[in-house]
C-alpha cells in the first residue's frame, strides 16, 4: 500500500518535541495528549500565557482536510471562490454518501454511479485540477478509508463531516468542521477554534463476553447525553484503554460526535501501531515510536486526572454490559439485562424488522469477524434470521479481505444482503420498502444516530444503535425482548440453541488484500483541467456571494418559526432524496426546517405567514417573506444544530433570508457554520425568554452598530397586541468572527483578500 503524505507526517514528529516542552514550560506543569497535539498544531508562535479553555479563540494549522461527497461539493464550490491554484494542505474527496442502499452492493453501486454521474464528474474533476486525492463511489466510507490510509498518531484534521473523530482511534485530533472552515484551511489560511475544555475517561479493566468497545461509548452517551461534551475533547486513557484494538477506539471516537465533543483520542501503543502496520504503514509506525512519550498523555495526568482533565469519567471495562441506545435519542442507553424490561415498559415494537450492521463506526474487519462469529452460530445449529439483516462494510479494503476469508459467506448462510460500501440507512440512503405507511416498527443498527426518520424517514421507526455482535444476534432472534446472554433460540429441529459469546480477530492473519481500493490521483498540474458545472443542471449550482451586512440594526423581522424541543440539522436540511441537492442550494434549500417541530400547533413544515394570515410549508413561507424584502428570526431551543456537520442548514436559512437564530443554545459545529455564512447566531441571556415569543411577532436586534465581543445585543419583540418584550441575548463572536457578519460571509473576506 502507498504510504501517503510521508513527509509531512515526519515534519509533525520532528517539530513535535521541541514544541511540547516549550509548551510544557509555558503551562508550567505536565500535559495531556489532547493538549500536546494543540500546541504543536498552532498556526502562530506560543502566546505569552496559556490559552484559557472555553474562552479563547484560538487559530491552528491542520495537517489535513477530508470531506465526502454530499458535504464536498458545497465545500469546493466555495473554494472555487476563493481563487486559489492548489490546495495548500493534503485533502481527499470520498465518495460515499450518494449510493442508496435498496437492493444489494453491485447493483446499487451501478444504479448510484449513473444517477450521479454528474455529480461525481464535477468532484473528480474539481479535484483534478485543485490537487485533491479523489476516492471514487464504492471505494469506501470516508472515515474507514481515512483510518486505513491518512490518520496518524499526533496528527491534526479537520473534515467536512461530524464524524470525522473516527480518526481519534489512531492518535489524531480530528475535528468535524462545516464547508467553509474546509475551504479556509484548503486555502492556506488559519483555522480557529476556541480552546477546549478536557473530559478524561479512565478505562480500567478488560472487555469479557458480549461487551465491545461499541458500549464503553454508549455508555459515556448514557452518562454525558447528547450535549455532555459539548466544547470538550474526551480523551481516554489507562490500563484498559491499551487494551482495545485501534478500529475499536475508532469506534468510540466516531460516536462521540453523538454526546457534542468536539472530538476525542485515544495516545498511541502497541495496538495503533500494529494496526498503521497492517495497513501498510510500519514506517508511520516506526516514526511514531521514537517520539512515544509525545504521543501519550504524561504519566502524571493518567495517575491524578482531576487535576489535569475539566471532568473525569471511569469505567471498569471488566464490568461493562453490552448497551443498547434509544429509540429516537443516542443517549438513551439501556445496559441488556434490563433492555426487555424497558421494551415492554414503553410499548415499544417488540417485534425486530430490521437489524443492519456496519457504517462509519462499526464497519471494521474485527467487527465483522465478531458478528459472523455470531451467524456461523446460528447457522450450524439451523437457525436463520428471522429479521431483514444487512452488512456494509467500511472499504473496499474491508470487503474484499473479509470475502476472501468467507465471512461475507457466513452471513449469507442466516439470509444476510452484503450492501455496497457505503453510508446507506445510517444517512438515510435507504430505499426501505413500505417506510411511506408510517407503520409503528423496531430496527436495530450498529450505526450511531436514531433520530426520528433518519434511517428510513418514517417517524415511528423506533431506531436502537448497539454493537454489530448485539445487533447480528436480534435480527436472528427477530425479537427486541431476546437476551443472548441468557435466553435461547428455537431451531428448525425445534431445539433449544444459546448463542455463545462472539469471538474477533482484530486483524486479518493473512494481512489486508485488495485489487482496486477505488483512489484516484490528482493531475500533476491543475492548470488544464476544465472544472464539470452544467449551468442547466438541477443538482450543481455555481454560487453567488451573500450580501454584506447594510450597516444598520436589523428591523420589522417577522417570525419564521418558534422551534420545539431537539431540532439537529436533520430537521434543519434533511438528508435522505434530499442529497442529490447537495451541490444546488437554491434546491436544496427548498427542505428548509421542514422537520422541525412548530411550537405553534406542533406540526412539522406549518407556519403562519404574517402577510397573509394562512400558514404553509416553511420554506414556501420564507420565500415569501424574501420576495416582499422582509427578513425573518429562527427561534429554537436547547442544543439547536445538534448532529452532523451540515452546512447546508447555515447556507440554506442565509440563502432565503432568515437573518438571525435565537436559540437556548447551539451545538458547536452549527454555530460555527452559522457564523462563517454571515449570520446572527444568538442565545436568549435567560432561558426563560423563549416563552415570551408569539406567533406573530415582530422583531428588531438593536445594538449592531456597535457589535463588539462579550457585549450582549437586544432582541424587541413587537406582539400583535401592541405590546413588546425586551430581551437581552448573548453572543460568542469574536473580532474577526465579526467581520465575517459584516462582510456578509467569511468567504467574501477570503476572495477580496485574493482580489488585492
Amino acid at each position: 500500500m502507498k504510504v501517503f503524505d510521508l513527509d509531512m507526517i515526519k515534519a509533525v514528529y520532528a517539530r513535535m518535541p521541541e514544541r511540547v516542552e516549550a509548551a510544557k514550560k509555558l503551562l508550567g506543569r505536565p500535559m495531556t495528549l489532547a493538549e500536546k497535539i494543540l500546541y504543536n498544531h498552532l498556526w502562530e508562535e506560543l502566546p505569552t500565557s496559556p490559552y484559557v479553555k472555553g474562552k479563547d479563540y484560538v487559530d491552528f494549522a491542520p495537517d489535513r482536510v477530508a470531506m465526502q461527497d454530499a458535504t464536498a461539493q458545497m465545500a469546493l464550490l466555495q473554494f472555487m471562490q476563493a481563487q486559489r491554484e492548489k490546495v495548500a494542505v493534503p485533502s481527499t474527496v470520498h465518495c460515499d454518501h450518494l449510493i442508496q442502499a435498496k437492493v444489494g452492493a453491485t447493483e446499487d453501486l451501478k444504479i448510484a454511479t449513473e444517477t450521479n454521474k454528474e455529480v461525481y464528474d464535477f468532484l473528480s474533476s474539481v479535484s483534478n485540477k485543485y490537487g485533491i486525492g479523489f476516492w471514487k463511489p464504492g471505494a469506501g466510507i470516508i472515515h474507514q478509508v481515512v483510518l486505513e490510509n491518512y490518520s496518524f498518531p499526533g496528527g491534526m484534521m479537520i473534515g467536512t463531516d461530524s464524524h470525522t473523530p473516527n480518526a481519534g482511534g489512531l492518535g489524531m485530533i480530528a475535528i468535524g468542521v462545516g464547508g467553509a472552515d474546509a475551504c479556509d484551511v484548503m486555502a492556506g489560511l488559519p483555522w480557529e477554534l476556541k480552546m477546549p475544555k478536557l473530559i478524561g475517561v479512565k478505562l480500567t479493566g478488560t472487555l469479557k463476553g458480549w461487551a465491545s468497545a461499541k458500549d464503553v461509548i454508549l455508555e459515556v452517551a448514557g452518562r454525558l447525553t447528547v450535549k455532555g461534551g459539548t466544547g470538550a475533547i474526551v480523551e481516554y486513557f489507562g490500563t484498559g484503554a491499551d487494551k482495545l484494538s485501534a478500529t475499536g477506539k475508532g469506534t468510540i471516537c466516531n460516536m462521540g460526535a453523538e454526546i457534542g465533543a468536539t472530538t476525542s483520542v485515544f495516545g498511541f501503543d502497541k495496538k495503533i501501531a500494529n494496526y498503521l502496520k497492517a495497513t501498510g504503514r510500519r514506517n508511520v509506525a516506526i516514526a511514531a515510536g521514537k517520539i512515544k512519550e509525545y504521543l501519550r498523555p504524561d504519566q502524571e495526568c493518567i495517575d491524578n486526572p482531576s487535576e489535569y482533565y475539566d471532568e473525569v469519567i471511569e469505567i471498569n471495562l471488566s464490568k461493562l454490559e453490552p448497551r443498547i441506545n434509544g429509540p429516537f435519542t443516542p443517549d438513551l442507553a439501556w445496559p441488556l439485562s434490563k433492555f426487555a424490561a424497558a421494551v415492554k415498559k414503553n410499548n415499544w415494537p417488540s417485534k425486530l424488522d430490521v437489524g443492519l450492521i456496519g457504517s462509519c463506526t462499526n464497519s471494521s474487519y474485527e467487527d465483522l469477524t465478531r458478528a459472523a462469529s455470531v451467524a456461523t452460530q446460528a447457522a450450524n445449529n439451523n437457525v436463520k434470521a428471522k429479521s431483514e439483516f444487512t452488512i456494509t462494510p467500511g472499504s473496499e479494503l474491508v470487503r474484499y479481505t473479509a470475502e476472501r476469508d468467507g465471512l461475507l459467506a457466513d452471513f449469507d448462510k442466516i439470509g444476510g444482503v452484503v450492501l455496497a460500501n457505503a453510508c446507506g440507512p445510517c444517512i438515510g440512503q435507504w430505499a426501505r420498502h413500505g417506510a411511506e405507511k408510517a407503520e409503528r416498527n423496531s430496527i436495530i443498527t450498529s450505526f450511531n444516530r436514531n433520530f426520528a426518520k433518519r434511517a428510513d424517514g418514517n417517524p415511528n421507526t423506533h431506531a436502537f444503535v448497539a454493537s454489530p455482535e448485539i445487533v447480528t444476534a436480534f435480527a436472528i432472534a427477530g425479537d427486541l425482548t431476546f437476551n443472548p446472554m441468557k435466553d435461547t433460540l428455537t431451531n428448525e429441529n425445534g431445539e433449544q440453541v444459546m448463542l455463545q459469546p462472539p469471538l474477533g480477530i482484530e486483524l486479518p492473519p493473512m494481512g489486508f488484500d485488495v485489487i482496486d481500493a477505488g483512489y484516484q490521483k490528482p493531475a500533476r498540474s491543475g492548470k488544464n483541467v476544465k472544472v464539470k458545472v452544467n449551468v442547466k443542471s438541477d443538482r450543481l449550482q455555481l454560487l453567488a456571494p451573500f450580501q454584506a451586512w447594510e450597516g444598520t440594526d436589523l428591523t420589522g423581522l417577522k417570525l419564521l418559526i418558534k422551534a420545539k424541543g431537539k431540532c439537529t440539522t436533520d430537521h434543519i436540511s434533511m438528508a435522505g432524496p434530499w442529497l442529490k441537492f447537495r451541490g444546488h442550494l437554491d434546491n436544496i434549500s427548498n427542505n428548509l426546517l421542514i422537520g422541525a417541530v412548530n411550537y405553534f400547533g406542533e406540526a412539522t413544515n406549518k407556519v403562519k405567514n404574517q402577510l397573509t394570515g394562512e400558514f404553509g410549508e416553511v420554506p414556501a413561507t420564507q420565500r415569501a417573506y424574501k420576495a416582499a424584502g422582509i427578513g425573518t428570526i429562527v427561534v429554537g431551543d436547547e442544543n439547536y444544530g445538534e448532529g452532523s456537520s451540515r452546512e447546508h442548514a447555515a447556507m440554506e436559512p442565509r440563502h432565503l433570508g432568515v437573518r438571525a437564530i435565537l436559540v437556548k443554545s447551539f451545538a458547536r459545529i452549527h454555530e460555527t457554520n452559522l457564523k462563517k455564512q454571515g449570520m446572527l447566531a444568538l442565545t436568549f441571556n435567560d432561558t426563560a425568554d423563549y416563552d415570551k415569543i408569539k406567533e406573530d411577532d415582530t422583531f428588531d436586534i438593536v445594538g449592531l452598530t456597535s457589535f463588539a465581543p462579550g457585549k450582549p445585543l437586544k432582541v424587541i419583540a413587537h406582539h400583535a397586541d401592541g405590546t413588546k418584550d425586551e430581551i437581552v441575548v448573548n453572543h460568542t463572536y469574536n473580532e474577526a468572527q465579526i467581520t465575517w457578519f459584516k462582510a456578509g460571509a467569511a468567504l467574501n473576506i477570503i476572495a477580496a483578500e485574493a482580489n488585492k
